[in-house]
Formats: C-alpha cells, sequence, structure tokens
C-alpha cells in the first residue's frame, strides 16, 4: 500500500476514516496542520508514543503537545484557568496553550511534567481526525533539532517509518518562517507567560491582554 495519501475536501472522510485506522493499530502518521508538518499517534497508545520518540530520536525528557477537536475537549485534558471565551477567541488557530494536565490523562504522556500543551490546529483534517478517535499527541514532523516542514518530501527519510503520510500540499502559506505555534502558559490563573514566539506571537498577546491577562515576570 502506498503511504502517501493525498489530501483533498473531496477524500477528506475517506482519509480520516483511514487515518483512524492506521492510530487505531498503534501507528504514526504524518499530518499537515495550520503551521507545520506534524507526526501524530494516540495519546493513549503507549506503544506509539514510544515509538515518536525513537522515529525522531527525540530526547524522552521532551514533552509531546496533544491536538484536540473543539474547545470543549480541553477541559477533558486540562486544569482550564482562563475563560470560556479567551480560548474560543484562539482557537482553532496557531497557539499551544499550556495548562496544569488531568490526572486522568494518560501517565505514560510526558510523566517527567504535570503540565500539558493543548492545540485545536485550525486544520479541518486534524479536527475531524481528532473528533473520531480522541486526543492525539503531536509534534513537528522532522528529526529532532532539525528545521520544521512545510512540505512532505523535505521528511521523506522518514516516510519509511510512519503508518502513512497524509499530504496537505505546501503548508509555506500557513507559517513561512517555519516558527511552529506560539506557546503560551497559561497555568498560572491571570497571568501568562510565552515559552515560544512562533508564528502567532503578536495577536495571543493581544487577545490574552484584552481580557486582562498580565505577562509573568521571569
Amino acid at each position: 500500500m502506498n503511504k502517501l495519501i493525498k489530501l483533498s475536501q473531496d477524500n477528506l472522510e475517506q482519509s480520516v476514516s483511514l487515518a483512524s485506522d492506521f492510530l487505531n493499530n498503534n501507528g504514526v502518521i504524518a499530518v499537515p496542520t495550520d503551521t507545520i508538518y506534524g507526526l501524530a499517534c494516540l495519546v493513549n497508545s503507549n506503544k506509539a508514543l514510544e515509538r515518536i520518540y525513537e522515529i525522531k530520536k527525540r530526547d524522552s525528557t521532551k514533552p509531546l503537545a496533544i491536538a484536540v477537536s473543539d474547545v470543549s475537549e480541553i477541559y477533558h485534558v486540562a486544569e482550564v484557568t482562563v475563560a470560556k471565551e479567551i480560548l474560543e477567541d484562539l482557537l482553532p488557530g496557531k497557539v499551544t496553550l499550556i495548562f496544569k494536565r488531568k490526572h486522568s490523562l494518560n501517565s505514560e504522556l510526558n510523566p517527567q511534567t504535570d503540565l500539558i500543551g493543548v492545540r485545536i490546529p485550525d486544520s479541518e483534517f486534524v479536527r475531524e481526525l481528532s473528533r473520531k478517535v480522541g486526543p492525539l499527541a503531536l509534534t513537528s514532523a522532522n528529526m529532532s533539532s532539525q528545521q520544521s516542514t512545510i512540505q512532505v518530501e523535505e521528511f521523506q527519510e522518514l516516510w519509511i517509518k510512519l503508518s502513512a503520510v497524509f499530504d496537505g500540499g505546501s503548508l509555506e502559506e500557513n507559517d513561512p518562517g517555519r516558527l511552529g505555534s506560539t506557546v503560551v502558559d497559561l497555568s498560572n490563573q491571570g497571568f501568562y507567560k510565552i515559552l515560544r514566539d512562533g508564528c502567532a506571537k503578536e495577536s495571543t498577546i493581544s487577545t490574552l491582554q484584552s481580557y486582562g491577562l498580565a505577562q509573568l515576570s521571569k
């Protein structure tokens, strides 16, 4: 079977179904997000979580983010400290929100921290996939420490290690600087702290300050 599946609006439902089959069999797949390409697996698949670190040669102490389908799902995985309106203004979008994790979240996911980074990418494919199978562990589709990828050909050396590669075309328009999502820590109520500038720093800060959140001093 060809591991490369080209995504289109016409085959979205079929692609989501195919991707869910791979994930439910402990697979790791490549997906387009609203920034860069990512590797994804089920949050509850310990075998696949381990595989992601092997594929990327990633330091086991570096946490993975998770992607969910809708704002309501964030409350199932994280201790939310901000008003729902803030979440709805930021998401879906190019931002990862850091909260304290729920104890119900798989303890094998990022066991070294009690925090979790949550994304809702502005990607119909990723959102529909998460809606079908549940939260996805998500990280960039590249070897650790190498530049982020905006075309599937750029991580072709990883294809053989993946269950499938879902090709959404070039993502250069989404994230021309390959900066990835803006990562902001909201685990301290009333405060925010930018952990990674990413490609949506200014708009994220503007939204948070409009709701009265203050920047946490270092």
